[in-house]
């Protein structure tokens, strides 16, 4: 948990609402990821306008959902960003409420896919991420989701486990190629069984997919955008891959809290973080793909990110209900036929 505490009385920038009283706080939940990045570009700059403490906790997923249902009657948490899915599972469980987004001046710009992916205004998406395949492309050719199982890739390429958020969109993607996009997703999880014995590993954390390809023992594997950033620094030919199927993707919102303490103070937060000038500089900082529209970066920077409206336009995400009704059925497939 990082605590700051900026003196009350800072000038305010015009961007904002009237500062608050100094003895005001905003609890936020978020992921550990880029947390020294995000503490100088918004944490440490929405402090000094709002003359108030920022609460920031940080965990995975499990442990923050948890903590957000076991808190609901009396909550400790204003806002939390998650996974659509997660968001989606804490509204169902009544710990969220919805958005006004008359109160988000920075709604507009927003890409259409983000500004409402739950439904009810129950979360608002701030950045999202494009799932492909990368690949050795001085060894190998991939045009095709179907091609991860080709001759030249037995043995030489790692999968998500089905218990990864790369997982289920990879599985959809490949259940694509295969004619069979059933949210059930058993065409492609029994493809994967079949082929079982030629992936090297089915990866859980990203780390290792760049491990491995760094060392020359994969030459393939799906992976999120948003770890792109370690293979163009790698002395190899590593391609990201455009299937003919296209590519999928996860995106993540804000949630409110039901019974925030300082609803208010979410909200200014809130439209400080989709603002153009804040998800500028976390795009080029390379922490988060925009939701923001209007967020212009150079090449350089874009070849890194899920960046554009035809790339956002072309995303295949799987609808957060599907995840959260299907996965449980969606692991004992997996077990039956790939077993770990």
């Amino acid at each position: 948990m990082l605590r700051r505490t900026l003196a009350a009385g800072v000038a305010l920038c015009a961007f904002t609402a009237p500062a608050l009283a100094a003895d005001d706080k905003l609890v936020i939940s978020v992921y550990g990821f880029g947390q020294d990045a995000f503490k100088e570009i918004v944490y440490d700059p929405f402090e000094k306008i709002c003359g108030c403490e920022l609460v920031v906790e940080t965990g995975n997923s499990v442990e923050r959902l948890a903590k957000l249902e076991a808190r609901k009657d009396d909550p400790e948490i204003d806002m939390a960003v998650m996974s659509t899915h997660d968001a989606l599972s804490a509204a169902r469980k009544g710990i969220t409420q919805s958005i006004d987004v008359t109160k988000l001046s920075n709604f507009d710009k927003l890409y259409d896919i983000a500004k409402d992916p739950l439904g009810d205004h129950l979360g608002i998406g701030y950045t999202f991420y494009a799932t492909s395949i990368a690949y050795r492309a001085d060894k190998v050719k991939i045009e095709s989701w179907s091609d991860l199982f080709q001759d030249d890739l037995k043995g030489r390429v790692a999968f998500p486990n089905v218990t990864t958020n790369q997982g289920p969109p990879a599985l959809y993607m490949l259940g694509k190629a295969m004619g069979d996009d059933a949210p059930s997703l058993s065409a492609p999880i029994a493809e994967v069984g079949a082929n079982k014995d030629d992936i090297l590993t089915f990866y859980v954390r990203s780390s290792q997919v760049a491990q491995l390809m760094q060392q020359e023992e994969i030459l393939a594997a799906p992976i999120g955008r948003f770890a792109w950033g370690a293979y163009p620094k790698m002395d190899m030919n590593i391609a990201w891959a455009t299937p003919k199927e296209g590519q999928t993707g996860g995106m993540n919102v804000m949630i409110l809290t039901k019974g925030a303490k300082h609803e208010d103070l979410a909200y200014q937060f809130m439209d400080y973080w989709l603002s153009t000038e804040i998800q500028t500089k976390l795009a080029e900082a390379l922490v988060d793909s925009p939701a923001n529209a209007d967020v212009k970066v150079s090449d350089e920077v874009a070849e890194n990110l899920t960046y554009g409206e035809e790339t956002v336009k072309n995303l295949h995400l799987l609808p957060p209900a599907v995840i959260l009704d299907n996965r449980e059925t969606w692991l004992a497939e997996w077990n039956d036929k790939v077993g770990q």
